[in-house]
């Protein structure tokens, strides 16, 4: 089989860009194998073409596409950076979209990215991210459904207003009902997607669960010079606790900080330190309310914002570190859970439906709504070293149920899957056009 591979490369996007690195870094081990005598090729951006060069060894073919308009708006996007540029732009796009979600049954369109996945001859597509142009393309295709948090908790922000609600059931219902397979990141997510979109037409055979592993660039080991050259570097203490999410409302910095603040009072000083994007509208709201209750609280030294790191920070980050801490109110399940047991940080998380079953025994669940319940276990992670030494070995034990080789193997598995079908799929037509 020709089969297309549409990664996401803006790193500025936390989970999706981590995701999108770790099924390449599949992808080289199963195009080396080669069992099944595919050809893999993958499509990317100009501006995207310097971080996959190391794929042209493995055998993965790259091919850079785009049109003059389409490198325009890259160009375009680069020079707006993360300001108030990025979010005009960022408006416009929905104001379009907007336009095109009002009809939620779309028709098969010409898309740049259409016209050469067609040139390639490509038989099938793997998105590693939904993207709109897997059905807009009308070719066979395999997507990933994150979250559908739009449709579990409207109610934050950041997924149904302005017409971002509009945007994602448009790309969700249409994304799930016409793919080929769906990539859920777990059960839960696997339930998430049949109870949401099961009334279209999804049955459960055309979900797979493929879990999260920790991010590809991530260092296993950290030496002491380079934990201490982060640290120098963002004048960081020699304890703290570690936060690493954009400043979106779900993500719930706020109580966090709430509970610094009451710790404060009752006699315990605790570090924490945050990085993320702040840019746009709600992220920016949301940093000037945190750091207002910063000093309202009177927390200003405890508390360290060193803003957008790069990926060769973060390892350091999680090293050092006496704790994650991350009562989000959005799953299935997280990423930075299992980038932490990487590092043996002990976790400290949402008890919530999905983060539930992926932390299990190996952290600390607290109510995400109650300020008390995350600062008395913040008190203890932070006080405790035995509770730390021990969740950090139940994390370990629990990142190695699925480990990089198991999520390459099931990765295959769905694959080999999905060519059956699309070849199951082609013979039927054209068993159809003959008669």
């Amino acid at each position: 089989m020709q089969i297309g591979v549409v990664p996401f490369l803006n790193p500025c996007f936390g989970g999706l860009y981590q995701y999108s690195l770790a099924m390449l870094e599949a992808l080289t081990t199963i195009s080396r194998r080669n069992q099944e005598g595919d050809t893999y090729t993958v499509f990317i951006r100009p501006e995207d073409e310097a971080m996959v060069r190391n794929l042209d060894s493995t055998g993965i073919r790259i091919a850079v596409y785009g049109s003059r308009l389409d490198r325009l708006r890259a160009s375009l996007k680069a020079w707006v950076g993360q300001g108030v540029l990025r979010q005009a732009f960022h408006k416009l796009q929905q104001r379009l979209t907007r336009r095109r979600v009002r009809n939620l049954d779309p028709s098969p369109k010409e898309t740049t990215l259409g016209t050469w996945l067609r040139l390639h001859k490509i038989d099938w597509v793997l998105y590693t991210t939904p993207d709109s142009t897997s059905f807009e393309s009308d070719l066979p295709y395999v997507m990933p459904v994150f979250d559908l948090q739009h449709r579990l908790q409207p109610e934050f922000p950041e997924v149904s207003a302005d017409g971002e609600w509009d945007e994602r059931e448009y790309l969700y219902r249409n994304g799930t009902h016409q793919a080929t397979l769906i990539l859920a990141d777990s059960d839960v997510g696997k339930e998430d997607i049949l109870g949401c979109y099961g009334p279209y037409g999804i049955t459960p055979d055309r979900v797979k669960v493929l879990p999260y592993v920790p991010a590809p660039y991530l260092a296993r080991a950290v030496p002491q010079q380079e934990r201490m050259r982060v640290r120098n570097a963002y004048h960081l203490p020699k304890r703290f606790f570690f936060y690493p999410a954009q400043l979106w409302p779900h993500k719930n910095h706020m109580r966090i900080v709430q509970a610094v603040g009451r710790l404060k009072e009752a006699g315990t000083e605790i570090n924490l330190v945050l990085c993320g994007a702040n840019s746009g509208a709600i992220r920016t709201r949301v940093f000037h309310e945190i750091m207002g209750e910063v000093d309202r609280l009177g927390i200003s030294r405890q508390i360290y914002y060193i803003g957008y790191v790069p990926n060769d920070v973060m390892s350091a980050l999680y090293a050092e570190a006496a704790g994650l801490v991350m009562p989000t109110f959005f799953g299935p399940t997280n990423i930075p859970i299992a980038e932490a047991w990487l590092f043996g940080c002990p976790v400290l998380t949402s008890d919530i439906r999905g983060i539930r079953e992926q932390v299990g025994d190996a952290g600390l669940l607290v109510d995400p709504r109650s300020v008390e319940s995350i600062a008395e276990s913040m008190r203890r992670l932070w006080e405790d070293d035995a509770l730390r030494a021990d969740l950090a070995q139940r994390g370990s034990e629990r990142l190695s149920l699925h480990k990089q080789e198991d999520f390459c193997e099931k990765l295959g598995e769905i694959i080999a899957e999905t060519n059956q079908r699309v070849a199951k799929c082609k013979s039927a037509i054209g068993k159809t056009a003959f008669l």
